[in-house]
């Protein structure tokens, strides 16, 4: 199991969100590039980027920043936030970014996504962000009334790297992953997946690695940011890099 940070990306800068509330910023650092070396320096072979303002957006709005890292790091990175259309992956990936993430296109626009699977197999992830179990869209901004488990389903035979799976109630919020969520999510899930999302301590680290193999990783924000865990000791618990 993979111990994933983040970097969330808002107005050029990287900050953390409560619960995914664009007005509830705390701003870590104006040099992302020097964050996404300070990971790779840390250890950690796979970063994860958000572009929050593109989420809500629907069209990137980070981009020189997210290019920078690209020629900053020579580890892996993923990005997500904003990607709505063939021609927005294409230029992420052409960057040399890893993989990247669809959320609100899996369910919007499910043409477009069957498209990306195709043109770029194993190098799509599904952003499962849920709130009370349904699917939350828009950078975390509209509610549908589609359940999470029922998506993920539905998308079962496309080929898609891993689900990445945020409790948004947990997220920012320093109270630890939703376990049962995300034991129902690996037990239904076609795909590896990704947990994210309130992960505070090395106890959360341990307790989402016991869930299984089919877990890939775990993403931790705030909780690095705000020096409640230690890269080194995250990796530690669980015995991995």
């Amino acid at each position: 199991m993979l111990v994933i940070p983040a970097i969330d990306l808002k107005d050029g800068r990287c900050v953390r969100l409560r619960q995914g509330d664009m007005a509830a910023e705390t701003v870590y650092s104006e040099d992302v590039p020097a964050v996404a070396r300070k990971w790779q320096q840390g250890g950690a072979s796979l970063i994860h980027v958000v572009d929050l303002n593109g989420a809500v957006d629907g069209e990137p709005r980070n981009l020189p920043q997210i290019e920078a890292v690209m020629k900053t790091v020579s580890v892996k990175v993923q990005v997500g936030g904003g990607i709505r259309t063939i021609e927005t992956v294409r230029r992420y990936l052409n960057a040399g970014v890893s993989r990247v993430v669809l959320g609100t296109a899996a369910l919007t626009d499910r043409a477009f996504l069957e498209q990306a699977c195709k043109e770029f197999p194993q190098r799509i992830l599904l952003g499962l962000d849920a709130r009370d179990g349904k699917v939350a869209v828009k950078g975390w901004t509209a509610v549908s009334e589609t359940k999470a488990i029922d998506l993920l389903k539905d998308l079962a035979g496309l080929a898609i790297s891993a689900v990445i799976y945020t409790d948004i109630s947990r997220d920012g919020m320093l109270s630890g992953p939703n376990i049962p969520a995300l034991q129902e999510v690996v037990e239904q899930s076609a795909f590896p997946v990704i947990a994210s999302g309130g992960i505070t301590r090395a106890e959360d680290l341990q307790a989402v690695y016991a869930l299984g193999p089919r877990i890939e990783g775990a993403i931790v924000g705030k909780a690095l940011y705000d020096g409640k865990l230690d890269y080194a000791a995250a990796v530690a618990a669980i015995g991995r890099t």
